[in-house]
């Protein structure tokens, strides 16, 4: 596969960029392009063992920074980001991927990659980590402010990207909300409930967020404002908990003494601590935002990922794991026959 990574999208630009993307080259074998100032990105490169790596440097001068928004997108045609955009677009790239400002990655891929036809707005998808089983959440970013019909196309791409990538059958379609009742929820989304429930596809009705993490839907629709808020409010909560417990627990003298008197008896449990690790790793795993890489932006023709502003080098590479796992599975084309057979 040949996948663009932005190597001037990371807050700490492009050191976590470059050092993510040679690692994705190492254990893939892909050819990864990366995009930028290719004097500064071909000095990060040099700190790198890329012996036998297929990796190739374009050059864009200009950068997009996370102040910028779509006029300056517009006018900075030559930035890492719509570079990055037009190889994909031209087929001299499979995917792209980007930590950097959503607003940029988004206009970029309407000017650039355009809409899918039909689509009016594009919505950023990922699976939720704190639910049991996989659950398609979006929008979490691309369109803060929406309609009914946006929320419904949202809903219909992403019942077709469970159904045909997650292979689940019949995906279940929920509408995020503060109250399971059709009266609960703002005006949009009283409204939106009752368009979901009028489709054709396979609605379950409004869903809390804890209905979310015991997986009473495969897909869950919201706003971008809510949906991004969701999720960083469970990349928090997981960030506090290790803090509280490094803090609360493993600190002060009575703590540490404590810590010095258990020491005999956590010897003797030391057998059945071994056999719980492996789910307390995959615990972590699980709620580690660098495991996902990147949200996939569904709605525009050609493959996007966005990744957060501080991804170190592990999110880069899982980024570009993302765009692999799209490219592999034909999303594009996959979403493109879905909408039309829906019509």
């Amino acid at each position: 596969m040949r996948i663009v990574v932005d190597a001037f999208g990371s807050d700490t630009a492009p050191v976590p960029d470059v050092a993510g993307a040679v690692q994705a080259a190492r254990e893939w074998g892909d050819e990864i392009i990366l995009v930028g100032p290719e004097d500064q990105i071909r000095q990060e490169l040099a700190k790198h063992d890329t012996a036998g790596l297929n990796i190739r440097v374009v050059h864009a001068p200009e950068i997009l920074t996370m102040e910028d928004h779509s006029d300056a997108v517009r006018s900075k045609v030559d930035s890492s980001i719509r570079v990055g955009m037009r190889l994909v677009k031209s087929g001299e790239a499979d995917a792209f991927f980007s930590a950097g400002n959503t607003i940029a990655v988004l206009s970029s891929a309407i000017f650039d990659l355009r809409r899918i036809r039909g689509i009016r707005r594009p919505a950023l998808a990922t699976i939720y980590p704190p639910a049991f089983q996989p659950v398609l959440l979006l929008d979490m970013g691309a369109t803060a402010d929406c309609k009914p019909d946006y929320l419904l196309q949202f809903a219909r791409m992403g019942a077709i990207y469970a159904e045909r990538v997650l292979g689940i059958a019949n995906p279940r379609v929920g509408l995020l909300a503060n109250g399971e009742e059709a009266e609960k929820g703002s005006l949009v989304v009283r409204e939106t409930y009752q368009v979901l429930q009028e489709s054709e596809l396979n609605f379950v009705g409004n869903v809390e967020p804890k209905d979310v993490t015991r997986g009473e839907a495969d897909v869950v629709v919201t706003d971008g404002f809510t949906g991004n808020i969701m999720v960083k409010t469970a990349e928090s909560i997981a960030s506090f908990v290790a803090r509280m417990v490094k803090r609360d627990l493993l600190s002060g003298p009575l703590n540490k003494l404590a810590l010095v008197l258990l020491l005999p008896g956590l010897l003797v449990a030391l057998p059945g601590l071994l056999l719980l690790y492996p789910g307390m790793r995959q615990l972590i795993k699980r709620l580690d935002y660098a495991e996902y890489g990147g949200a996939l932006l569904l709605g525009v023709d050609g493959i996007a990922i966005v990744g957060h502003g501080r991804s170190n080098a592990k999110a880069v590479k899982s980024g570009v794991g993302q765009a692999r796992l799209a490219v592999a599975n034909g999303v594009i084309e996959t979403i493109k026959a879905g909408l039309q057979e829906g019509e």
